[in-house]
């Protein structure tokens, strides 16, 4: 089933944000104005947007050329789509530092920005891994079994990048611990 995608002035409430209307879109996101918080780009999955007053409800997104249609459909099928991940307000333009013990070397200064953006896409390509696992027909149940709980303790070797992530609901969690720890 086609997920459906709500038309600008689409009018809403957010458990976060409050109200707001839909004043653009895009693949996996609705920009909202909402009248408390200002403009927000918010997962179209989001389980805590609650429509109001639908607007021009569509099951395809608007686009405006054959190309991007056709490229709309592989992402669909290949789940080529990462979710907006948004990085903690205290690290936005912040630098990590590596300092070598022998300072005679160079330290190497890196946007925190970049590195987040590492971890992400560690984390997405991780998730892609597990639906291929899970879909393999050659492993068995519990080679998959093994293999999930090898992925999982990865995800527990990661928390420590927890404290960059603006959303809890966002962290990595690894197999003793849950989100809220």
């Amino acid at each position: 089933m086609e997920q459906t995608t709500l038309g600008i002035g689409t009018r809403l409430q957010h458990t976060q944000h409050g109200p707001g209307v839909i004043v653009g879109i895009k693949y996996a996101t609705y920009i909202i104005s909402f009248i408390n918080t200002g403009i927000k780009e918010i997962d179209k999955t989001d389980d805590k947007l609650d429509e109001i007053i639908p607007e021009n409800v569509t099951a395809e997104i608007e686009t405006h050329s054959e190309a991007e249609k056709s490229l709309l459909k592989i992402l669909r099928l290949w789940g080529g789509i990462t979710e907006n991940v948004p990085l903690g307000d205290k690290w936005i333009k912040g630098m990590m530092l590596l300092q070598p013990a022998d300072k005679s070397l160079k330290p190497k200064e890196i946007p925190v920005e970049d590195f987040f953006h590492k971890i992400v896409m560690l984390r997405d390509r991780l998730r892609v891994l597990e639906q291929n696992i899970n879909s393999s027909k050659t492993l068995s149940d519990e080679e998959k079994v093994n293999i999930q709980q090898y992925i999982t303790r990865c995800y527990g070797s990661l928390t420590t990048f927890n404290v960059l992530f603006k959303n809890k609901e966002q962290w990595f969690v690894g197999e003793k611990g849950s989100k809220d720890e």
